[in-house]
């Protein structure tokens, strides 16, 4: 059923990875960012009380960066798509607890949340379709 170009374009390694790459963009992006501007990452971790910054931020850069890694490389991706669900699952209360915000703050704060919530359900579909192609690869 499915058309011939289509089917050729998800079969093709290289749209596999591209589309890897985009999905996980959201997260090298912000490693890199908190690698080359590493000054302001501590000051944002402290802003919110994520202490010790010197600690949690270098932390940060090793799970963005070394998740997504393993997601685009396809290599035990369901590990880097855990690891970056978890991280965006604790942004939620530590950045965007809307439930103590009032008025326009609230709402946008809960949009975002939302959008979370939805990401680290993407990032659950591709854990497990990476651990079981995992699976049938190495035969089990």
């Amino acid at each position: 059923m499915t058309p011939r170009f289509l089917a050729a374009l998800l079969s093709s390694s290289a749209f596999a990875l591209v589309a890897r790459a985009i999905l996980t963009f959201i997260f090298w992006g912000a490693g890199l960012d908190k690698l080359f501007n590493f000054g302001s990452a501590l000051e944002l971790f402290s802003f919110f009380g994520v202490e010790p910054a010197g600690f949690f931020v270098p932390l940060a850069i090793v799970v963005l960066l070394g998740g997504s890694a393993l997601v685009i490389a396809n290599r035990m991706a369901w590990l880097g798509f855990g690891m970056l669900a978890v991280f965006t699952a604790l942004t939620i209360p530590i950045a965007h607890p809307f439930w103590t915000m009032e008025g326009q703050q609230r709402l946008f704060e809960f949009h975002v949340v939302v959008e979370h919530i939805s990401l680290i359900g993407g990032l659950m579909v591709g854990a497990i379709l990476c651990w079981r192609l995992e699976r049938e690869r190495l035969g089990r």
